[in-house]
């Protein structure tokens, strides 16, 4: 008969997604499950561990290592390692590992989607597409100068390139939508949680930490990942709503609890935002009467009022940009974005 390995996993997880990993476990394998553990009961505890999993449940410091006499690994579920103590369990000579959450990443590029879906305008570009109607222009066969540029004269598409992102709640999959935005070049990356990160992690990821209300007020595309806490329930209300900057995107992969759907279908045929994209809601499955959804299948009722959003901001064209830097005098700060010499 084979001894059991016994693993320490230190984790936020609800009752329910803590179970989930214990039945996941592989056989030959005791799970026990710390839940915001304090230092002196992780110290208490991991005496008799082979292997433990810290997943954002606070910094495992010098005396929890050494404490952890029977260590042979310790896995951080993630992509970062700063909560952990790496110069310590390298002395101890204790191997540290990260492992990014799938699950997490999926989420992630799920929210891409729905930003990138929001921006391009993307269920009017599918149905433009399937419509195939000849919008008063005959169709030619296309070559590099025929072409019927936006035949359906669609106006307000956008891209991410010099936009302020706004993430509220930034836990592993928070970091993993940072590491994918660094690619679109926005503006800024703000983030919001209880706790700043160190300065390295946030150079690494390209954030810059930022208050609650800051958040809300100063991004173009708002991204909720809040989880659901007696604090946090209904946290994107009215007053939360009266915040955000006129024709700003809201994207929600958070709790759905941290939406209150009655204020949002308000708030909605008042001014407000451009557009919203989200993936959870305060009741699931969705219900038909759901304010939310009698708002998406009429169009009618949102606000809709050019003036209550920003106009869209346009980069100069290359020869505008060419024209600029030709007028400027050498005396003068010539600099332009992407110049490398």
């Amino acid at each position: 008969m084979t001894n059991e390995h016994k693993i320490l996993f230190l984790t936020n997880r609800s009752p329910r997604h803590q179970q989930a990993a214990i039945d996941a476990a592989p056989a030959g394998c005791t799970v026990t499950m710390l839940r915001t553990p304090s230092p002196a009961e992780v110290i208490r505890q991991i005496g008799d561990a082979e292997f433990l999993i810290s997943e954002r449940a606070g910094f495992l410091d010098v005396d929890m290592i050494a404490a952890g006499a029977k260590l042979r690994l310790i896995q951080r579920l993630g992509s970062l390692s700063f909560d952990i103590d790496l110069a310590a369990a390298r002395r101890a000579g204790i191997p540290v590992c990260t492992q990014p959450v799938m699950g997490c990443v999926r989420v992630a590029e799920h929210m891409m989607l729905q930003m990138l879906a929001l921006l391009k305008r993307l269920p009017d570009a599918m149905a433009v597409a399937n419509e195939a109607a000849n919008w008063d222009r005959p169709a030619r066969r296309t070559d590099e100068n025929v072409f019927a540029y936006n035949w359906s004269r669609r106006t307000g598409l956008e891209g991410l390139m010099d936009k302020t992102v706004g993430i509220l709640g930034f836990g592993e999959i928070g970091v993993e939508l940072a590491r994918r935005l660094r690619g679109f070049a926005p503006a800024a990356v703000l983030y919001h949680k209880r706790s700043r990160l160190p300065a390295p992690v946030e150079a690494e990821l390209g954030i810059t930490y930022a208050t609650e209300q800051q958040t809300l007020a100063e991004s173009d595309i708002l991204c909720n990942l809040l989880p659901y806490k007696p604090e946090t329930a209904q946290r994107l209300n009215a007053a939360a709503l009266a915040v955000l900057r006129p024709g700003a995107y809201v994207v929600s992969c958070g709790s759905g609890g941290i939406i209150d759907g009655l204020h949002w279908q308000r708030r909605s045929t008042a001014v407000i935002w451009r557009e919203a994209a989200l993936d959870t809601f305060d009741w699931e499955p969705l219900p038909s009467d759901n304010p939310l959804v009698v708002l998406a299948r009429d169009p009618a009722q949102r606000a809709a009022d050019p003036a209550h959003r920003r106009g869209q901001r346009r980069r100069p064209s290359a020869p505008t940009t060419i024209a600029a830097f030709a007028a400027s005098s050498p005396g003068k700060n010539r600099s332009m974005r992407g110049l490398t010499s």
